[in-house]
């Protein structure tokens, strides 16, 4: 698989995110060629401001490898990670995130891109147009 199939299964769990009144973010980890987990937003669901598909995706992980860091792993997401997730990212030394869209209010970028671990290599961009649709899609019917 590549990694515009890996970024099609992160926008499954967006749209699922969506249809739960959840901001359509979605996000899947990827070790060794297998998928390992699959989360997507639950901020609303949890009332929990840490519950983005990030950290929800994270946890998932490092439960399912039986440890805390995500060595072997890919993060691939819909929507840049903002910086509460990315420095999550960081102590989970995950060595790639691929994401689709940029995130020009919120993303980790525009604080500081050294939030990721030194060894982490960022591709972006990966279905960016369907990604940013989603969203803008979510919060245009939000606002009527």
């Amino acid at each position: 698989m590549d990694d515009n199939q890996y970024m099609q299964m992160a926008l499954e769990q967006a749209r699922a995110a969506g249809e739960r009144n959840e901001i359509p973010i979605g996000a899947v980890v990827v070790c060794k060629g297998r998928v390992i987990a699959r989360a997507h937003n639950l901020t609303e669901t949890l009332n929990d401001p840490t519950a983005h598909a990030e950290m929800q995706a994270i946890t998932a992980a490092t439960e399912y490898l039986g440890g805390k860091y995500l060595t072997d792993c890919t993060l691939y997401v819909t929507v840049e990670p903002c910086p509460m997730c990315a420095a999550a990212l960081a102590w989970a030394q995950i060595p790639r995130i691929v994401y689709g869209a940029d995130d020009p209010r919120r993303g980790y970028s525009l604080f500081s891109p050294s939030l990721l671990h030194p060894r982490t290599k960022v591709t972006k961009g990966v279905l960016a147009d369907e990604c940013s649709t989603l969203m803008t899609g979510f919060f245009k019917a939000r606002r009527k």
